[in-house]
């Protein structure tokens, strides 16, 4: 098991004010799993995809990562386990516009003072479909391979699962049915684990397993 969540809530507020965001989930996510979150927007979603990549700490319940309890990890700690174990892919796609493509996936990589990076930038650009835009900036990229150059980053450390939010949600319907599939030859091709949250029942059809998120709870 990669990510296990135990009777998770999770609850914000301040000056009196209460907000539960998740409320007692329980959840399980192997390796090879292609799970959608899907639900309203305020239902819990983007919550949930936090707790599960460490984004977040749980105020009560245990998350754990193949089988070890991260609560109680210091920040260094968890930040040690997002680089290493977890990749990310948001609906923006949070490119240094001051880097060029390769300099944006060789980030995650000199954080974790790998060797031989800058061969494994260029091989994660040409898994996406970027190979001969290793130099372009952002502002040179069409949105689609925007994403795609945010996906290689986010695979670039050779993660075990995949948390994506809403991730076709800031592109036309062409790229992001380009984004989907390429996603779905990663995790095919890798036996990553893939978490997709999306508003888009198109998007949430082709996971193989369904989650439906309604005031915090799984329904």
């Amino acid at each position: 098991m990669i990510v296990e969540l135990r009777k998770v809530s999770k609850e914000y507020g301040q000056n009196g004010t209460r907000f539960v965001a998740v409320r007692d989930i329980d959840l399980r996510v192997a390796a090879g799993d292609f799970l959608s979150i899907v639900g309203p927007s305020g239902s819990g979603k983007s919550s949930l995809l936090h707790l599960m990549g460490c984004l977040d700490r749980p105020t009560s319940g245990s998350v754990l990562i193949d089988g070890a309890a991260v609560d109680r990890l210091s920040d260094a700690e968890l930040s040690r386990v997002r680089r290493e174990r977890i990749g990310f892919v948001f609906q923006q796609f949070y490119l240094n516009d001051a880097m060029t493509a390769v300099q944006n996936v060789l980030l995650p990589l000199e954080l974790a003072r790998v060797k031989g990076r800058l061969e494994l930038a260029r091989a994660a650009l040409a898994d996406v479909g970027l190979c001969g835009k290793e130099r372009s900036y952002p502002s040179q990229l069409s949105g689609g391979e925007q994403q795609r150059c945010a996906i290689a980053r986010a695979l670039v450390n050779a993660p075990e699962i995949l948390l994506a939010d809403e991730p076709t949600g800031s592109l036309d319907s062409q790229s992001g049915k380009n984004i989907l599939q390429l996603m779905e030859c990663l995790h095919d091709a890798r036996e990553l684990a893939l978490v997709i949250v999306t508003h888009d029942p198109a998007v949430a059809a082709r996971a193989k397993t369904h989650i439906t998120i309604q005031d915090g709870r799984m329904v």
